[in-house]
Protein backbone atom coordinates (compact mmCIF):
# COMPACT_ATOMS: atom_id res chain seq x y z
CA UNK A 1 0.00 0.00 0.00
CA UNK A 2 1.49 3.35 -1.05
CA UNK A 3 0.81 6.79 0.38
CA UNK A 4 0.53 8.56 -2.95
CA UNK A 5 -2.27 10.99 -1.91
CA UNK A 6 -0.13 12.33 0.94
CA UNK A 7 2.76 12.75 -1.50
CA UNK A 8 0.56 14.80 -3.85
CA UNK A 9 -0.66 16.95 -0.96
CA UNK A 10 2.93 17.96 -0.21
CA UNK A 11 3.04 19.97 -3.46
CA UNK A 12 0.26 22.36 -2.43
CA UNK A 13 2.21 25.66 -2.52
CA UNK A 14 3.94 25.46 -5.92
CA UNK A 15 1.33 26.75 -8.39
CA UNK A 16 3.03 27.98 -11.56
CA UNK A 17 6.25 26.06 -10.96
CA UNK A 18 7.38 24.21 -14.08
CA UNK A 19 11.12 24.16 -13.47
CA UNK A 20 11.67 20.89 -11.62
CA UNK A 21 14.50 19.94 -13.97
CA UNK A 22 16.42 22.94 -12.64
CA UNK A 23 15.56 22.93 -8.94
CA UNK A 24 12.99 21.23 -6.76
CA UNK A 25 11.53 23.35 -3.96
CA UNK A 26 12.13 21.45 -0.74
CA UNK A 27 9.25 19.30 0.46
CA UNK A 28 7.64 20.03 3.85
CA UNK A 29 9.06 16.81 5.31
CA UNK A 30 12.57 17.68 4.12
CA UNK A 31 12.33 21.18 5.57
CA UNK A 32 11.13 19.80 8.90
CA UNK A 33 13.98 17.27 8.98
CA UNK A 34 16.58 19.92 8.22
CA UNK A 35 15.29 22.22 10.94
CA UNK A 36 15.16 19.41 13.51
CA UNK A 37 18.69 18.27 12.68
CA UNK A 38 20.02 21.83 12.91
CA UNK A 39 18.54 22.10 16.40
CA UNK A 40 20.17 18.83 17.43
CA UNK A 41 23.57 19.96 16.16
CA UNK A 42 23.08 23.23 17.99
CA UNK A 43 23.16 21.49 21.37
CA UNK A 44 26.70 20.15 21.07
CA UNK A 45 25.64 17.00 22.93
CA UNK A 46 27.40 13.87 21.60
CA UNK A 47 24.15 11.90 21.63
CA UNK A 48 22.44 14.59 19.51
CA UNK A 49 25.35 14.74 17.09
CA UNK A 50 25.32 10.95 16.76
CA UNK A 51 21.61 10.99 15.91
CA UNK A 52 22.30 13.32 12.99
CA UNK A 53 25.39 11.43 11.83
CA UNK A 54 23.29 8.26 11.67
CA UNK A 55 21.49 9.83 8.70
CA UNK A 56 24.51 8.95 6.55
CA UNK A 57 23.88 5.22 6.84
CA UNK A 58 20.11 5.84 6.57
CA UNK A 59 20.57 7.66 3.27
CA UNK A 60 22.90 5.02 1.84
CA UNK A 61 20.38 2.29 2.71
CA UNK A 62 17.50 4.27 1.22
CA UNK A 63 19.39 4.90 -2.02
CA UNK A 64 20.43 1.25 -2.21
CA UNK A 65 16.82 0.12 -1.83
CA UNK A 66 15.73 2.51 -4.56
CA UNK A 67 18.44 1.28 -6.92
CA UNK A 68 18.10 -2.40 -6.05
CA UNK A 69 21.69 -2.54 -4.82
CA UNK A 70 23.41 -2.87 -1.43
CA UNK A 71 24.24 -0.13 1.03
CA UNK A 72 27.96 -0.97 0.84
CA UNK A 73 27.82 -0.21 -2.89
CA UNK A 74 26.53 3.32 -2.27
CA UNK A 75 28.46 6.40 -1.19
CA UNK A 76 27.22 9.92 -0.61
CA UNK A 77 28.72 12.72 -2.68
CA UNK A 78 28.47 16.53 -2.59
CA UNK A 79 26.95 16.46 -6.10
CA UNK A 80 26.31 14.38 -9.20
CA UNK A 81 29.43 15.89 -10.75
CA UNK A 82 31.60 14.65 -7.88
CA UNK A 83 30.33 11.12 -8.37
CA UNK A 84 30.79 11.20 -12.14
CA UNK A 85 34.33 12.52 -11.76
CA UNK A 86 35.15 9.69 -9.34
CA UNK A 87 34.01 7.16 -11.95
CA UNK A 88 35.43 8.81 -15.06
CA UNK A 89 38.82 9.67 -13.57
CA UNK A 90 39.13 6.07 -12.46
CA UNK A 91 38.41 4.63 -15.90
CA UNK A 92 40.96 2.94 -18.10
CA UNK A 93 40.72 2.63 -21.89
CA UNK A 94 38.28 4.80 -23.84
CA UNK A 95 35.03 6.47 -22.79
CA UNK A 96 32.18 6.83 -25.29
CA UNK A 97 30.09 9.94 -24.59
CA UNK A 98 27.96 12.40 -26.52
CA UNK A 99 29.26 15.93 -26.96
CA UNK A 100 25.70 17.12 -26.32
CA UNK A 101 25.56 15.71 -22.80
CA UNK A 102 25.29 17.89 -19.71
CA UNK A 103 28.71 19.40 -18.83
CA UNK A 104 29.02 17.20 -15.73
CA UNK A 105 29.83 14.40 -18.17
CA UNK A 106 31.64 16.20 -20.98
CA UNK A 107 33.90 18.30 -18.77
CA UNK A 108 34.84 15.35 -16.55
CA UNK A 109 35.66 13.28 -19.64
CA UNK A 110 37.83 16.00 -21.19
CA UNK A 111 39.64 16.85 -17.95
CA UNK A 112 40.38 13.22 -17.19
CA UNK A 113 41.77 12.61 -20.68
CA UNK A 114 43.92 15.74 -20.40
CA UNK A 115 45.75 14.36 -17.36
CA UNK A 116 46.31 10.89 -18.78
CA UNK A 117 43.02 9.19 -17.94
CA UNK A 118 40.81 7.33 -20.36
CA UNK A 119 40.68 8.71 -23.88
CA UNK A 120 37.36 10.08 -25.10
CA UNK A 121 35.40 8.86 -28.09
CA UNK A 122 32.86 11.60 -28.85
CA UNK A 123 29.45 10.88 -30.35
CA UNK A 124 27.24 13.36 -32.20
CA UNK A 125 23.65 12.07 -32.00
CA UNK A 126 21.52 13.40 -34.87
CA UNK A 127 18.56 14.17 -32.58
CA UNK A 128 20.77 15.43 -29.75
CA UNK A 129 20.19 12.47 -27.45
CA UNK A 130 21.76 9.03 -27.09
CA UNK A 131 19.83 6.03 -28.43
CA UNK A 132 20.97 2.40 -28.71
CA UNK A 133 21.29 2.88 -32.48
CA UNK A 134 23.61 5.87 -32.03
CA UNK A 135 25.77 3.92 -29.59
CA UNK A 136 25.91 0.90 -31.89
CA UNK A 137 27.15 3.07 -34.73
CA UNK A 138 29.85 4.72 -32.58
CA UNK A 139 31.08 1.67 -30.69
CA UNK A 140 34.63 0.43 -31.32
CA UNK A 141 36.79 -2.28 -29.79
CA UNK A 142 38.74 0.37 -27.88
CA UNK A 143 35.70 1.62 -25.95
CA UNK A 144 35.63 0.34 -22.38
CA UNK A 145 32.70 2.38 -21.04
CA UNK A 146 29.66 4.38 -22.09
CA UNK A 147 28.55 7.44 -20.12
CA UNK A 148 24.99 8.66 -20.64
CA UNK A 149 22.20 10.62 -18.98
CA UNK A 150 19.14 8.70 -17.88
CA UNK A 151 17.07 11.69 -19.02
CA UNK A 152 18.54 14.21 -21.44
CA UNK A 153 18.50 17.65 -19.82
CA UNK A 154 17.64 19.51 -23.03
CA UNK A 155 15.15 17.32 -24.89
CA UNK A 156 13.77 15.19 -22.05
CA UNK A 157 14.60 11.94 -23.89
CA UNK A 158 14.69 9.02 -21.48
CA UNK A 159 17.37 6.46 -22.21
CA UNK A 160 16.62 2.76 -22.37
CA UNK A 161 19.30 1.41 -20.03
CA UNK A 162 18.51 -2.23 -20.74
CA UNK A 163 18.82 -1.69 -24.49
CA UNK A 164 22.08 0.22 -24.03
CA UNK A 165 23.42 -2.67 -21.96
CA UNK A 166 22.55 -5.09 -24.77
CA UNK A 167 24.50 -2.93 -27.22
CA UNK A 168 27.67 -2.40 -25.17
CA UNK A 169 27.98 -5.92 -23.78
CA UNK A 170 30.18 -6.16 -20.70
CA UNK A 171 31.60 -2.64 -21.01
CA UNK A 172 30.90 -0.31 -18.12
CA UNK A 173 27.71 1.75 -18.22
CA UNK A 174 28.00 5.04 -16.29
CA UNK A 175 24.68 6.84 -15.78
CA UNK A 176 23.96 10.41 -14.77
CA UNK A 177 20.54 9.82 -13.21
CA UNK A 178 19.82 13.28 -11.78
CA UNK A 179 16.95 14.07 -14.20
CA UNK A 180 15.11 10.82 -13.57
CA UNK A 181 15.93 9.36 -10.18
CA UNK A 182 12.82 9.20 -8.03
CA UNK A 183 10.38 9.88 -10.88
CA UNK A 184 11.32 7.22 -13.45
CA UNK A 185 11.18 3.50 -12.73
CA UNK A 186 14.43 2.78 -14.56
CA UNK A 187 16.36 -0.46 -14.94
CA UNK A 188 19.27 0.55 -12.73
CA UNK A 189 20.49 -3.04 -12.61
CA UNK A 190 21.74 -2.54 -16.18
CA UNK A 191 24.11 0.23 -15.03
CA UNK A 192 27.50 -0.13 -13.36
CA UNK A 193 27.72 3.38 -11.95
CA UNK A 194 24.67 5.48 -11.08
CA UNK A 195 25.19 9.07 -9.94
CA UNK A 196 22.52 11.51 -8.88
CA UNK A 197 21.51 14.35 -6.60
CA UNK A 198 18.42 15.10 -4.59
CA UNK A 199 18.07 18.81 -5.29
CA UNK A 200 15.78 18.47 -8.31
CA UNK A 201 13.00 15.88 -8.44
CA UNK A 202 13.59 14.51 -4.94
CA UNK A 203 13.09 17.98 -3.37
CA UNK A 204 15.95 17.43 -0.93
CA UNK A 205 18.14 20.49 -1.56
CA UNK A 206 21.74 20.76 -2.71
CA UNK A 207 24.58 18.70 -1.30
CA UNK A 208 22.52 15.50 -1.54
CA UNK A 209 24.53 13.66 -4.17
CA UNK A 210 25.20 9.94 -4.30
CA UNK A 211 26.93 7.24 -6.34
CA UNK A 212 26.40 3.52 -6.65
CA UNK A 213 29.08 1.14 -7.95
CA UNK A 214 28.48 -2.40 -9.20
CA UNK A 215 30.95 -5.18 -8.48
CA UNK A 216 32.16 -4.92 -12.09
CA UNK A 217 32.76 -1.20 -11.63
CA UNK A 218 34.72 -1.79 -8.43
CA UNK A 219 36.91 -4.30 -10.26
CA UNK A 220 37.65 -2.04 -13.23
CA UNK A 221 37.77 1.49 -11.84
CA UNK A 222 40.77 2.94 -10.01
CA UNK A 223 39.78 5.25 -7.13
CA UNK A 224 42.35 7.88 -8.07
CA UNK A 225 40.40 10.68 -6.36
CA UNK A 226 40.11 8.75 -3.11
CA UNK A 227 40.62 10.92 -0.02
CA UNK A 228 41.39 10.13 3.60
CA UNK A 229 37.78 9.04 4.22
CA UNK A 230 38.09 6.44 1.48
CA UNK A 231 41.01 4.39 2.77
CA UNK A 232 41.10 0.93 4.33
CA UNK A 233 41.89 2.48 7.71
CA UNK A 234 39.35 2.48 10.52
CA UNK A 235 39.13 6.08 11.69
CA UNK A 236 41.74 8.68 10.79
CA UNK A 237 44.75 7.24 8.90
CA UNK A 238 47.37 8.94 11.06
CA UNK A 239 51.11 8.42 10.53
CA UNK A 240 50.47 6.28 7.46
CA UNK A 241 48.88 6.49 4.03
CA UNK A 242 46.78 3.35 3.57
CA UNK A 243 45.52 2.31 0.13
CA UNK A 244 41.98 3.09 -0.98
CA UNK A 245 39.26 0.84 0.34
CA UNK A 246 38.30 -2.06 -1.94
CA UNK A 247 34.68 -0.95 -1.91
CA UNK A 248 32.53 1.98 -2.96
CA UNK A 249 33.92 3.88 0.03
CA UNK A 250 37.17 4.22 -1.90
CA UNK A 251 35.40 6.66 -4.23
CA UNK A 252 35.04 9.37 -1.61
CA UNK A 253 37.16 12.35 -0.62
CA UNK A 254 35.92 13.32 2.83
CA UNK A 255 33.15 12.46 5.25
CA UNK A 256 29.59 13.07 4.08
CA UNK A 257 27.51 15.97 5.36
CA UNK A 258 25.00 14.48 7.84
CA UNK A 259 22.59 17.41 7.41
CA UNK A 260 22.44 16.76 3.68
CA UNK A 261 22.16 13.02 4.34
CA UNK A 262 19.15 13.60 6.56
CA UNK A 263 17.40 15.58 3.84
CA UNK A 264 18.25 12.95 1.25
CA UNK A 265 17.06 10.03 3.40
CA UNK A 266 13.78 11.83 4.12
CA UNK A 267 13.18 12.60 0.44
CA UNK A 268 13.91 9.06 -0.72
CA UNK A 269 11.62 7.64 1.95
CA UNK A 270 8.85 9.96 0.71
CA UNK A 271 9.28 8.63 -2.81
CA UNK A 272 9.38 5.05 -1.59
CA UNK A 273 6.19 5.54 0.43
CA UNK A 274 4.42 7.09 -2.56
CA UNK A 275 5.71 4.53 -5.04
CA UNK A 276 7.95 5.39 -7.98
CA UNK A 277 5.51 3.71 -10.34
CA UNK A 278 2.66 5.91 -9.13
CA UNK A 279 4.82 9.03 -9.45
CA UNK A 280 5.98 8.03 -12.93
CA UNK A 281 2.41 7.37 -14.08
CA UNK A 282 1.14 10.73 -12.84
CA UNK A 283 4.05 12.59 -14.45
CA UNK A 284 3.35 10.79 -17.74
CA UNK A 285 -0.25 12.03 -17.60
CA UNK A 286 0.73 15.62 -16.81
CA UNK A 287 3.47 15.76 -19.44
CA UNK A 288 1.00 14.39 -22.00
CA UNK A 289 -1.28 17.33 -21.19
CA UNK A 290 1.60 19.73 -21.79
CA UNK A 291 2.29 18.08 -25.14
CA UNK A 292 -1.39 18.36 -26.06
CA UNK A 293 -1.33 22.08 -25.24
CA UNK A 294 1.76 22.57 -27.40
CA UNK A 295 0.08 20.71 -30.27
CA UNK A 296 -3.07 22.79 -29.91
CA UNK A 297 -1.08 25.99 -30.29
CA UNK A 298 1.13 24.69 -33.11
CA UNK A 299 4.35 24.63 -31.08
CA UNK A 300 6.79 21.87 -31.96
CA UNK A 301 8.37 19.73 -29.26
CA UNK A 302 11.78 18.06 -29.14
CA UNK A 303 10.71 15.51 -26.54
CA UNK A 304 9.71 12.02 -27.68
CA UNK A 305 5.96 11.45 -27.49
CA UNK A 306 6.17 7.85 -26.33
CA UNK A 307 5.76 7.72 -22.50
CA UNK A 308 8.55 5.17 -22.16
CA UNK A 309 10.98 7.62 -23.77
CA UNK A 310 10.27 10.64 -21.59
CA UNK A 311 10.01 11.58 -17.92
CA UNK A 312 9.09 15.01 -16.55
CA UNK A 313 10.71 17.27 -19.15
CA UNK A 314 8.83 18.56 -22.19
CA UNK A 315 11.04 20.67 -24.45
CA UNK A 316 9.13 23.17 -26.55
CA UNK A 317 10.98 23.82 -29.79
CA UNK A 318 9.43 26.83 -31.58
CA UNK A 319 10.92 28.57 -34.57
CA UNK A 320 14.19 30.29 -33.67
CA UNK A 321 12.65 33.76 -33.72
CA UNK A 322 9.84 32.66 -31.40
CA UNK A 323 11.86 31.11 -28.58
CA UNK A 324 12.49 34.31 -26.63
CA UNK A 325 8.92 35.65 -27.03
CA UNK A 326 7.53 32.28 -25.94
CA UNK A 327 9.73 32.23 -22.84
CA UNK A 328 8.69 35.80 -22.05
CA UNK A 329 5.00 34.95 -22.42
CA UNK A 330 5.34 32.07 -19.96
CA UNK A 331 7.25 34.20 -17.47
CA UNK A 332 4.73 37.04 -17.79
CA UNK A 333 1.99 34.60 -16.80
CA UNK A 334 3.82 33.63 -13.63
CA UNK A 335 5.34 30.39 -14.83
CA UNK A 336 8.84 29.25 -13.85
CA UNK A 337 10.58 27.56 -16.80
CA UNK A 338 14.06 27.33 -18.35
CA UNK A 339 14.89 28.82 -21.76
CA UNK A 340 18.10 27.54 -23.30
CA UNK A 341 19.58 26.62 -26.69
CA UNK A 342 16.54 27.85 -28.62
CA UNK A 343 14.15 25.68 -26.62
CA UNK A 344 11.81 26.32 -23.71
CA UNK A 345 11.99 23.54 -21.13
CA UNK A 346 8.81 22.81 -19.23
CA UNK A 347 9.39 20.38 -16.38
CA UNK A 348 6.35 18.98 -14.58
CA UNK A 349 6.12 16.85 -11.45
CA UNK A 350 3.51 14.54 -9.96
CA UNK A 351 2.09 17.45 -7.99
CA UNK A 352 1.78 19.87 -10.90
CA UNK A 353 -1.75 21.16 -10.46
CA UNK A 354 -4.61 21.83 -12.87
CA UNK A 355 -4.22 25.52 -11.97
CA UNK A 356 -0.64 25.45 -13.21
CA UNK A 357 -1.70 23.76 -16.44
CA UNK A 358 -4.41 26.41 -16.85
CA UNK A 359 -1.74 29.11 -16.45
CA UNK A 360 0.30 27.36 -19.11
CA UNK A 361 -2.70 27.19 -21.44
CA UNK A 362 -3.36 30.92 -20.96
CA UNK A 363 0.29 31.77 -21.59
CA UNK A 364 0.44 29.71 -24.79
CA UNK A 365 -2.82 31.27 -25.98
CA UNK A 366 -1.43 34.76 -25.35
CA UNK A 367 1.76 33.90 -27.19
CA UNK A 368 -0.15 32.49 -30.15
CA UNK A 369 -2.44 35.53 -30.29
CA UNK A 370 0.52 37.93 -30.23
CA UNK A 371 2.27 35.97 -32.94
CA UNK A 372 -0.88 36.05 -35.09
CA UNK A 373 -1.26 39.82 -34.65
CA UNK A 374 2.37 40.46 -35.63
CA UNK A 375 2.29 38.12 -38.64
Amino acid sequence: MTDFPAYLDSFADETGYLNWASFGPLSPAVRAEGQADAELLGTGRPSSIDLVVDHISDARSAIADALGSRADQVVLQPSTSHGLMQAIYGLRGSLLVSGAEFPSLTVAAARSAAVGGASVSWMTPPAGYVTPEVVRGALTDEVTALAVSLVDFRTGYRADLEALRDVIGDRLLIVDAIQGFGVADADYASADVVCGNGYKWLRAGRGTGFSSFSERALERLDPVLSGFAGTEAEGLPLDEVPPPAHSARGFTVSEADPLAAGRLATAVREVSAAGVGEIESRIAEVSAQVIALADHHGIAIATPREPQHRAGIVALAPDAADAAPLAAALANHGLAITARSGMVRVAVHAGTSSDTLAQLADALAAFTATKFIHS
